[in-house]
């Protein structure tokens, strides 16, 4: 059994919103979890995997949805996957542009990459790169 009252809690976050949309009140609900979960983790505080999973799932609906905040992982996985797929198109069009014996421009990709912190690396195998 849980030692912990979720369902008031999820309650008093419910009447914040009722409240005119009263987001600092939700902020100081969603800070009182905080506290709880700090509680968990110490075993101070004792919850069942269901209640675990509720608070984690109100949690995630509260700040995403309701409050609007984005998830950082999310969002940079998705954005790193672009980001990936972007520096391999250069990679691909500076090695095209050497084939061609364009130096000058396979020199312009790699010194521009690098100004925005993308170090081109030419090995063996081909190209990598490393943000900076």
């Amino acid at each position: 059994t849980s030692e912990a009252d979720l369902a008031t809690w999820k309650q008093s976050c419910y009447d914040a919103m009722n409240d005119d949309f009263n987001s600092p009140i939700l902020i100081s609900k969603l800070f009182d979890a905080v506290k709880m979960i700090n509680s968990v983790r110490e075993g101070s505080l004792k919850i069942t995997s269901e209640d675990r999973d509720e608070l984690k799932s109100s949690m995630k609906s509260f700040l995403f949805d309701i409050l609007g905040l984005t998830d950082a992982v999310e969002t940079n996985s998705v954005d790193s996957d672009k980001l990936s797929g972007t520096i391999d198109l250069l990679i691909k069009l500076r090695a095209e542009a050497r084939m061609n014996k364009n130096f000058a421009l396979s020199d312009q990709i790699r010194d521009q990459l690098l100004e925005l912190g993308i170090q081109l690396k030419d090995g063996k195998e081909g190209t990598t790169f490393s943000i900076n």
